[in-house]
């Protein structure tokens, strides 16, 4: 945990603001990137298949890619240290082995639990309709990538979340295959050069009901 530069909780979530425009001079090294990603998905997903998938566009070459693909987010992709692409894999299922040996090894999961798991999960997922796999890989990425912003709050850096970019072409543009991999969302990183403005949130009592 040697790059946290802030443990304060309060600051790190009340104190997010949402950056349009960052300082281009600063850049995550890569080491501190992983550390981050790493961080971020200790976040839950369910039965723990950790459905996300990421392209981190820092080159020159890349955001050059990127550019014509975001829309009006191009003031992010240009000046942050990164763009970090999030896809879900509707094939998420194939690591199912993969992840439940690793918790047996570790003494998280016993064989009979990991059988038990093995024999539901993958029969589920590999039946689940394209509709259905496309809702579990977008919550599950969607949990991380908020765990993702706030990451990255506590390492000192800022983020803007972004959906507004071309679904039907990023996959494919950073060499992903677009029928597996679903694009969640965009988070730009790096340090703020903004004057960001304060939001309004609806009260609470007009959206919550307590029976």
């Amino acid at each position: 945990m040697g790059y946290l530069m802030n443990n304060n909780f309060e600051d790190i979530v009340f104190n997010r603001h949402s950056v349009k425009e960052f300082d281009e001079n600063e850049k995550i090294d890569r080491e501190e990137m992983i550390q981050i990603l790493e961080e971020a998905t200790l976040a839950p997903s369910s039965v723990n298949l950790q459905t996300w998938r990421f392209v981190v566009v820092e080159s020159d070459e890349a955001k050059d890619k990127l550019r014509p693909l975001i829309r009006f987010n191009v003031r992010q992709n240009d000046t942050s240290s990164a763009m970090i692409l999030i896809f879900g894999d509707m094939k998420c299922y194939e690591k199912t082995e993969e992840i439940y040996n690793k918790a047996v090894e570790k003494g998280y999961m016993t064989e009979d639990v990991k059988k038990q798991m093995m024999d539901l999960v993958l029969p589920a997922y590999k039946n689940f309709s394209q509709s259905k796999m496309n809702d579990v890989v977008k919550i599950d990425s969607s949990l991380m990538a908020m765990q993702l912003m706030l990451v990255a709050r506590a390492h000192g850096y800022d983020t803007n979340a972004i959906g507004g970019f071309e679904e039907d072409q990023l996959a494919q543009a950073f060499g992903l295959d677009p029928e597996r991999y679903a694009p969640v969302i965009i988070i730009a990183i790096g340090k703020s050069n903004y004057e960001h403005h304060e939001s309004v949130r609806l009260d609470i009592k007009d959206i919550a009901k307590f029976e």
